[in-house]
Order: structure tokens, then sequence, then C-alpha cells
């Protein structure tokens, strides 16, 4: 009964959501069964720096279906909230515009990181080798200014290693879009968080999920790509917003 049930279940779901959600599982079961294996995907597939030595342009799609083996909470999460937002989306929108906001949630999520890596990653090197050697922060960046010009072997070959160290992965940015797009196309839809008996409407939880990622963004200490999701958001509204100006929210050509 069980397995009729979980087959009914997903021949139920529309298809380009039921297939991303099986890539997605897939390479995560792939990862925690072949450990080695897995680190190779991450190496392989996951965004990294355009500055690094490991970058390669295809990551910026191939990363949205990769997620850390170790952390199965964080493909848990975006697995149920895409097929929580995303099936409702593919039967509103069709699957040709579905797959199409999708993707370009998440590749603008990935062109975002890239910018904040570009602004961050030499303050973030300059602040990390400080402590390591007892130095002010100015007089570290003079070390490596000095360095760089000079073009010194050591600490160019140091920094290609520490650029090679940003990574992201998961579909987290193309998920935040999904998220707003159901926000703009059901705004008065009740929602419910986790441990919060009361309904919110979508259009005010996805205000707070916005406001929320960019507190996080400036003020979070952790690996999270933050910004990466407000990437995913930022993408989905310029498209909603010029269908919403056609008249074609809920529905038809997306050009």
């Amino acid at each position: 009964m069980f397995r009729n049930g979980f087959r009914g279940f997903v021949s139920q779901m529309p298809p380009v959501t039921k297939n991303l959600i099986l890539i997605n599982v897939i390479v995560w079961a792939v990862e925690a069964i072949f450990p080695r294996f897995g680190n190779t995907i991450i190496r392989v597939l996951g965004l990294h720096y355009v500055g690094a030595s490991q970058f390669n342009p295809i990551q910026i799609f191939t990363y949205m279906f990769v997620h850390a083996s170790t952390n199965p909470w964080h493909l848990l999460f975006n697995m149920f909230s895409l097929w929580m937002f995303g099936s409702i989306l593919e039967r509103v929108w069709g699957s040709k515009r579905y797959i199409f906001f999708y993707f370009v949630c998440g590749i603008g999520a990935a062109f975002v990181q890239e910018i904040v890596w570009a602004c961050t990653w030499m303050h973030e090197y300059i602040d990390g080798i400080a402590g390591l050697n007892g130095l002010t922060y100015s007089h570290m960046k003079e070390i490596v200014d000095q360095a760089l010009s000079q073009n010194e072997a050591g600490f160019m070959n140091a920094i290609t290693a520490f650029k090679n160290n940003f990574v992201t992965i998961g579909a987290s940015g193309a998920v935040y879009g999904l998220l707003l797009g159901y926000a703009f196309v059901f705004p008065n839809q009740p929602l419910y968080l986790f441990f919060i008996p009361y309904p919110i409407k979508a259009k005010y939880m996805m205000i707070g999920y916005g406001l929320i990622e960019f507190f996080l963004g400036f003020n979070a200490n952790d690996s999270v790509a933050h910004f990466a999701h407000l990437g995913g958001m930022l993408f989905g509204i310029i498209i909603l917003l010029y269908w919403k100006k056609k008249g074609t929210l809920r529905g038809g050509s997306f050009y």
C-alpha cells in the first residue's frame, strides 16, 4: 500500500519538478554512498569563484544540482520547497515557462555570488592571514600589496589556493526565486512557518525572507550563500515584474 501510495504521489508531480528533485536526490545519494567521489563532484560541479583555477563556466549551471552529503537538511529543505511551491507554479505557468524561470533564478544567483566574491575575497584573505601572523589588517595589507606588485611566487600560489576555497552548492538560489514567484502569483495565500501556529500571507513571508537574508548576508559568519539567495530573488523579481506588466503572470507567453 505504501509503495502504491508513493508511486501515486510521484506520478502526480508535474514533470519538470519531479525530474529536478530526482536529479538532486541522485547526485546527493552518490555523494553519500561514495564519499571520495562526492568530494570530486563538489570540486568539479560546485560553483567556484571565477578568478579561481578550478572555475569552469558550466558550474554556473551544475552547482544547482549538488548538495553536501554531510548536510541532508539542506537538500531536504530545498526539495520540500521545490515540491511544495514548484509543483503549483509549474501547473500555473506550464513546464517551459517554469523551467525557464527556475534556471534564470539559479544562474542569476550564481552571478550575484560571483560579484560578492570578487568584492570580498581580498579582504577575507588579508583578514585571515593578518590574524595568523599577529599583524594588524593595515600592516598585512601593505605586505600583500607589495608582494602582489612584485609578483612573488609564494604569495601568488597562496592566493591561488585560497581562491579555490570559495565554493557554493545547492538549489537554494533557484528555490528562493520560486518562493518569490509563488508570492507574486498568490500574494494573499496563507502560509505557515514551523512552530508558528498563525498564518502569514505569502507576500509578507517573502518580504521577511528577503530582509532576513539581507541582514544575514552582511552580519552572519557562516558558510551559507545568503547573497546567492538574494540573487535568485533579484533575477526572479525582474522576470515577474515583466510578466505582470504584460499581464501574463498567471500564464501565457513569457517573451
